[in-house]
């Protein structure tokens, strides 16, 4: 998968230069080319941006600037993303989706964000990360990168992904490891029993339980066999 990223911050990705997508890269799953818009400024100062007509706060990107760069990179198969606050929530389920796209041109906006006309000219998709405003759309940039490459098959194993939290729409069951005892707690017997089949239905209740008393709304778009409903009721109680 390629990643092209229209930014004036192109040093604010070097996060991803590290760890799972640093070994992705260079295995060439996946190809993260930053754009720095300036570099499409036709003014002597590299100015990339101008005030607001009608007057405000604060100043906008250009929309011929923004629309060179964009045309540098741009092919027949790629998904134009603005991240915005303005966009719909990135969730797993729109991760999932993404990661199946061959190209993906991520807009960075700044300032008090870009001009109208070039967001309706080349954006497909706004996106957001949570509704809070951020200086930029870098941050937004790098989450959606790392969240989709993930799902980029031979960036990770596939049980790494398919176990997670929101895999099945249940946050993930706690995790254990060596040494046995900590703290004089030990890790719980069905874990080191060795019987499979127990160790899978123990995971799915702890994951349910997980659900319940962290995000219990995720529980409303789950179907849940009568075990687990009356697994859930006896939880509802508990804490009443």
């Amino acid at each position: 998968m390629k990643f092209d990223v229209l930014t004036l911050f192109p040093e604010m990705f070097e996060p991803l230069k590290q760890s799972i997508i640093k070994r992705a890269t260079e295995k060439q799953i996946i190809d993260i080319n930053l754009i720095n818009i300036r570099d499409f400024s036709e003014d002597k100062h590299n100015k990339v941006d101008d005030t607001p007509y009608g007057g405000g706060a604060g100043m906008l990107m250009k929309p011929d600037v923004v629309d060179r760069a964009y045309n540098s990179v741009k092919s027949k198969n790629a998904k134009v993303i603005y991240l915005t606050p303005q966009g719909k929530r990135l969730n797993q389920e729109k991760v999932k989706e993404l990661s199946k796209e061959e190209h993906l041109i991520l807009l960075c906006g700044h300032y008090e964000g870009i001009d109208q006309r070039v967001i309706d000219k080349i954006v497909d998709e706004e996106i957001s990360i949570g509704d809070y405003v951020l200086t930029g759309g870098e941050i937004p940039a790098m989450v959606l990168i790392d969240s989709v490459s993930r799902y980029v098959e031979g960036v990770l194993s596939n049980e790494s992904t398919d176990e997670e939290s929101f895999a099945n729409g249940l946050l993930e069951y706690p995790q254990y490891t060596r040494p046995e005892i900590f703290n004089n707690e030990k890790v719980p017997e069905v874990l080191i029993s060795g019987h499979h089949e127990n160790i899978k239905n123990w995971r799915r209740e702890k994951a349910l339980e997980n659900t319940f008393r962290k995000r219990p709304e995720l529980l409303e778009n789950i179907a849940l066999t009568d075990k687990e409903k009356s697994y859930i009721e006896k939880l509802k109680k508990e804490v009443q």
